[in-house]
């Protein structure tokens, strides 16, 4: 291996040792505990060098993003993937998307709540986010209905889920009722 190569190597490692740090902290005590300087003191490096690698703590919070959305995407393709048929295949996803953002409170938030400096559906939109949106799009495209774009479908049963998600995070929603709203959510709006 040159020296490049290894220099290369250990960049690589120090970025994910910053997000991974940056996303522990922030799930154990919230995005405003995330500094650069708290960063820097778990990961025994200077702040200049977590500079290096993130302009700031808004960089870091896209890269926690990035890292989250291949993650939802994947536990929603892994779901969808175990069953059979359009209608387990919403249902599926649905529960994979509220669970992630159940046990990945602070992810969520870089994803959906938090300026990570990220474009969202624009041309520019990094391609973890775009693959999140596609990973919903198989599954839903097939019960958009006649005449409905499977795209506008997809925004309006994600805007659903994404409402579920922060109401019932809130406290808003009676916990109990989690799986019949699941159950309403399969039965009307995608009506499989």
């Amino acid at each position: 291996m040159s020296v490049k190569e290894r220099k290369e190597r250990d960049r690589a490692e120090r970025e994910r040792l910053i997000v991974a740090t940056a996303r522990e902290l922030a799930e154990q005590q919230g995005w405003d505990a995330v500094t650069t300087r708290r960063l820097a003191e778990r990961i025994e490096y200077s702040q200049p060098v977590l500079y290096s690698h993130f302009r700031g703590k808004r960089a870091i919070i896209g890269a926690v993003a990035l890292e989250g959305a291949a993650e939802l995407a994947a536990a929603v393709r892994a779901a969808a993937s175990r069953a059979t048929g359009p209608r387990e295949r919403v249902a599926a996803l649905a529960r994979a998307y509220l669970d992630f953002a159940e046990h990945n409170p602070a992810v969520y938030d870089a994803l959906f709540q938090l300026d990570g400096g990220l474009a969202y559906a624009q041309e520019d939109t990094p391609e973890p986010l775009k693959d999140a949106f596609a990973a919903l799009l198989e599954s839903l495209a097939e019960v958009a209905g006649d005449g409905v774009h499977p795209g506008l479908f997809t925004e309006v049963f994600w805007a659903a889920l994404h409402g579920l998600a922060t109401l019932t995070r809130a406290g808003r929603l009676l916990p109990e009722d989690a799986e019949s709203r699941v159950e309403l959510l399969v039965d009307r709006l995608a009506l499989v």
